[in-house]
């Protein structure tokens, strides 16, 4: 308060303009930079904002705890991106280049022949900033081997004749 210099009382009496306080309560609208590589749980500290000082004194820091909301199609985990990819069973078979998004837009990445669903690669450098210091993280690519919905008849029995040229069971390999 700028009547009562802080102290809440002029010449004995509470304040008429604090009543008694040493301060008043203000808004104000503040612009803040917020960092690339900000996390959730991340503190960003706003110099002479915070809690006026008594008896004058200055003003306290303002400390902003941030939450940062998910983005579909990426999970964060740290400063490392993770994506599902869907891709047809030829790409992933026979090998294919496909377009994957990225924080800086598309990229192709290489696929290579006898691909599994699940499969992991990873795009060095195209995950998020590291809040201190130089670099990013990686982006890491998930497949998804994804089957069309409605085979007709000729698609079936190619289906069933790629079986029996290559008999092969997965699940006896479990032990």
């Amino acid at each position: 308060c700028t009547r009562c210099e802080g102290l809440g009382t002029t010449t004995g009496e509470p304040c008429s303009r604090c009543h008694g306080r040493g301060v008043i309560p203000t808004t104000e609208r503040i612009s803040v930079k917020i960092p690339p590589g900000v996390d959730t749980g991340s503190k960003i500290r706003v110099a002479g904002k915070g809690e006026a000082g008594r008896s004058g004194a200055p003003a306290g820091d303002l400390y902003i705890l941030t939450k940062v909301r998910p983005h579909p199609p990426y999970e964060r985990k740290g400063d490392n991106l993770y994506i599902d990819v869907p891709t047809t069973v030829t790409e992933a078979a026979l090998g294919a280049s496909i377009e994957v998004q990225t924080l800086d837009g598309p990229v192709m990445m290489k696929i290579p022949p006898a691909t599994q669903s699940g499969q992991t690669f990873r795009l060095s450098g195209k995950g998020m900033p590291h809040l201190k210091g130089e670099g990013r993280g990686d982006q890491f690519v998930r497949v998804k081997i994804v089957l069309p919905k409605n085979l007709d008849e000729r698609s079936q029995q190619l289906l069933r004749d790629f079986e029996r040229l290559n008999p092969y069971n997965p699940r006896m390999e479990r032990p």
